[in-house]
């Protein structure tokens, strides 16, 4: 049995999957390429939502916060927020932080302006959008 495999074989079995697990990477590429601008919600995309994309990265919100499955598991997933609350209960949840609860873990108070809110809850509404094909699977987060 050991002399049916020999060197020929094993560099047609090498060269043979190379080439099939290539096609196979050009084959995903392909269809995520096609696949992504149906998902990603593009179209929604505004200027105030970039600004609120940027208020939430240099407020350094993934460190606490998961959006859409990534960042930390300190606090609650916010991908689909807006859903779940809707724009004034963000607004509001902001405002009053830090609440003061006894054994809770508090977001800390960033004084953001009204623009600055409007800003996130607009960046929190475009990311709801995003068709994430259901992850995370918790809607809660």
């Amino acid at each position: 049995m050991s002399s049916a495999f020999t060197k020929s074989a094993a560099r047609n079995i090498f060269y043979g999957g190379a080439v099939f697990f290539f096609l196979l990477l050009v084959a995903l590429t392909f269809d995520t390429m096609n696949t992504l601008p149906k998902r990603d919600n593009r179209a929604n995309l505004t200027e105030s939502a970039a600004r609120g994309k940027h208020i939430w990265e240099t407020r350094n919100c993934i460190g606490c916060h998961t959006l859409l499955g990534e960042g930390a598991y300190f606090a609650p997933e916010l991908g689909n927020v807006y859903v779940r609350r809707g724009p004034e209960f963000i607004k509001t949840w902001l405002k009053i932080q830090p609440t003061g609860a006894p054994g809770r873990r508090q977001m800390p108070q960033f004084n953001l302006t009204e623009q600055q809110l409007d800003d996130l809850v607009s960046f929190f509404k475009y990311t709801s959008g995003i068709n994430t094909a259901k992850w995370p699977p918790n809607i809660e987060g």
